[in-house]
């Protein structure tokens, strides 16, 4: 299988060992509101269609994704030595061939890695996983310096379609106070969020500061992206990186 057209090869400064990719909806065989390429098991779709669709997605891997049962936490795994699927949101990797996995269908996909090539991570960053931590915990987990790192935010739901309550805001403001520039006044004390400036400044405040990509909204391109928040019956996607071979 082909890289289908519109999947995004991340366009960022990494050595030439790093390798990631992060998928769209386009190039496989699930139907209905599933089309086509659903990589969620518990999405509701055809539990053949999922698995045909992995298997794709596998042939264009140096081995299988070291999947994560995600539960919008602030865990972080070793991905190098897992069995099965740990409740976690986040993983990283020293071994040439692990492929470090998130899904998202909406939620905030972050990659990184250092400049060096030595590690891989990667975080799910929705609302709760960005409030509790998760992309501190990813960096931690790393063990590298965060001036060598570099990160790549891929698609998510943006701003201008991800509507929260106040509630929301003041768990961001408790952390930091200057996440209030991340929230812009809707109606009926709601509040607009935007996912890529929340997870700018938690990059920043862990010393990350080369930072790539952000402004995919995946609610706002139904032909290209799952979103929970706009179809609630919807497939998932899958962003991933690994190191390959020197």
């Amino acid at each position: 299988m082909k890289i289908p057209e519109d999947w995004i090869v991340p366009d960022w400064p990494t050595p030439p060992r790093v390798k990631s990719l992060i998928t769209t909806r386009r190039g496989g065989v699930s139907k209905d509101q599933y089309a086509s390429f659903n990589l969620g098991l518990h999405s509701g779709d055809d539990p053949v269609a999922v698995a045909a669709n992995r298997r794709r997605l596998r042939g264009l891997l140096p081995d299988e994704p070291k999947w994560l049962e995600q539960v919008h936490g602030n865990r972080v795994v070793v991905a190098d030595d897992l069995n099965g699927a740990p409740e976690a949101d986040g993983s990283v990797a020293r071994r040439t061939g692990t492929v470090c996995a998130v899904m998202m269908a909406d939620c905030l996909p972050v990659l990184l890695c250092d400049r060096a090539g030595s590690a891989v991570g990667v975080a799910h960053a929705g609302w709760r996983g960005l409030a509790a931590g998760i992309v501190e915990n990813t960096v931690q987990a790393m063990a590298l310096p965060p001036a060598q790192m570099l990160a790549y935010l891929g698609p998510a739901i943006g701003p201008a379609a991800f509507e929260v309550g106040a509630e929301v805001r003041a768990a961001f403001l408790a952390r930091d106070p200057a996440a209030a520039t991340a929230f812009t006044p809707s109606a009926d004390d709601k509040w607009h969020a935007d996912l890529y400036a929340l997870a700018r400044q938690r990059l920043a405040h862990c010393g990350v500061t080369r930072v790539y990509g952000g402004g995919l909204c995946t609610a706002s391109d139904p032909a290209r992206f799952y979103s929970h928040r706009r179809d609630r019956a919807t497939g998932r996607m899958a962003a991933l990186i690994w190191l390959a071979a020197r």
